[in-house]
């Protein structure tokens, strides 16, 4: 077995002399080779224990390189593959690349360039699997990583999963909360037991009332029938409260005193119901900065983190990046009528250097994006650009929608008034001092309205 955090390099060649070179080669810059002299002995040396990478001559007996590249693909989709060929069959090499070959070297092959090669599909397939810890456990499927940080918090997860403390969940919109949730529910004694998941923010505060500790039927208008509440529901299992950070300060008293005497009654009811859940909550936002300012109870706080845990941003665990669009990538090829689709190192170099503010839930966005628009196997760089360009177009922050709001408020008042900002921060309900603030911070000059409006006139 490799080290840990030491990639590990499958090495196939059908001359002994070049193989045993290669290997010393690259054992001296710490890599961890294990070498075969065919195709056949390579996919039974994987399927032993995967390797990090595969560097394979093209021209072998019996099975070929391309013939293992392509029972590779077909087997371990992310395993990146470096083909070395001679100078004759660089045209064979080309194509394979356009069918999914990380990248090719001639013979005799530069020594810089070999491991330049390397580390690069090192790097943008997420580094070495040895850094993986027990990926395949059930109980954490769902999560693809390879990051040390997730690790470091899985690790944490399935040690709290194991009691019944409730557990905050922090980070930022679309990082893989309610993942986290999901998997700790898992992992917990009461992984046979509902899991039930609501979003806090997503439902006005009479129905979230009613969602969570249920009615009866007559209770208000529009309860034709009884109905049991989300803590009910989730009764021995996990009650996901996601985005709580949302819910409104009347509820968060009535939620308090649901968790503090573990019983809840329905609106319109005039008896208590026990229930047995165990909390995960999760928010976005900063709650001891909420707690601070007055807009987050104190004593819910408190009563919600016992255990607190921090999803890392994608920005991050950027090593995770090849690794989730793969996945994606794998899970959307047949939605599109493809039976397999690869991202070049190009358009995969790209999704590595891209901002995410978005985060996991926006590279699936830019991966589905990308599969739709393509219409080969192999997705390249343009479509990739094109898709995040998409996808950070609609992803405008809320300070720049603003900023675009006030310009545009600005721009049209100052045309209504000629250029008048007297009228004009009359009729915006401000004094003239802050109007002209406003002007100066959007770098807006009234008087191009009054030139403007001479101009209509003549």
């Amino acid at each position: 077995m490799p080290k840990q955090g030491k990639a590990s390099l499958l090495l196939v060649d059908d001359d002994p002399d070049l193989l045993r070179l290669l290997a010393i080669r690259l054992k001296a810059n710490s890599y961890d080779v294990h070498a075969v002299d065919s195709g056949q002995r390579a996919l039974a040396a994987i399927g032993a224990s995967r390797p990090d990478l595969v560097l394979t001559d093209l021209r072998m007996d019996g099975m070929d390189g391309m013939a293992l590249f392509e029972e590779i693909q077909a087997t371990y989709p992310g395993l990146p593959v470096i083909i070395l060929t001679a100078h004759g069959t660089i045209p064979d090499a080309v194509a394979a690349t356009k069918r999914g070959v990380f990248g090719y070297l001639t013979k005799p092959y530069d020594a810089d360039e070999l491991l330049y090669q390397i580390q690069r599909a090192l790097t943008l397939h997420g580094g070495s699997v040895a850094q993986q810890a027990g990926v395949g456990q059930l109980w954490r499927e769902d999560i693809v990583t390879r990051s040390s940080a997730m690790e470091d918090l899985l690790a944490k997860a399935q040690r709290v999963a194991a009691g019944d403390a409730s557990i905050l969940i922090q980070g930022e919109s679309g990082s893989g909360k309610e993942l986290l949730a999901r998997a700790i529910h898992r992992a917990s004694p009461r992984a046979s037991q509902p899991f039930v998941a609501i979003n806090c923010g997503a439902i006005p505060e009479t129905l979230l009332e009613s969602e969570l500790f249920g009615h009866m039927k007559g209770s208000f208008t529009g309860a034709i029938a009884d109905q049991r509440g989300l803590f009910v529901a989730a009764d021995k299992g996990t009650l996901f409260l996601d985005e709580i950070g949302d819910m409104p300060l009347p509820l968060q008293v009535k939620l308090l005193r649901v968790i503090e005497t573990r019983e809840v009654r329905p609106i319109g009811a005039t008896r208590s119901t026990a229930f047995d859940v165990r909390i995960i909550s999760a928010t976005h936002r900063d709650l001891a900065h909420e707690k601070e300012v007055g807009t987050f109870r104190e004593d819910l706080y408190y009563r919600l983190n016992v255990v607190t845990l921090k999803v890392p941003s994608l920005d991050e665990r950027p090593e995770d990046i090849p690794l989730l669009a793969g996945h994606f990538l794998n899970h959307l090829a047949p939605r599109y009528g493809r039976d397999k689709a690869a991202f070049s190192p190009e358009a995969l170099e790209l999704l590595v250097k891209a901002k995410w503010p978005g985060n996991v839930r926006q590279l699936y966005n830019v991966v589905e994006q990308s599969i739709a628009l393509c219409p080969t196997e192999i997705i390249p760089s343009a479509f990739v650009e094109q898709a995040i360009q998409v996808e950070m177009h609609e992803m405008t922050s809320f300070e720049d929608a603003r900023r675009r709001f006030e310009r545009d408020y600005l721009t049209r008042i100052l045309k209504l008034t000629k250029g008048s900002v007297t009228q004009a921060a009359k009729l915006a309900r401000r004094n003239r001092t802050e109007f002209y603030k406003l002007l100066q911070r959007h770098g807006i000059e009234a008087a191009i309205f009054k030139t403007e409006a001479k101009g209509e006139t003549k």
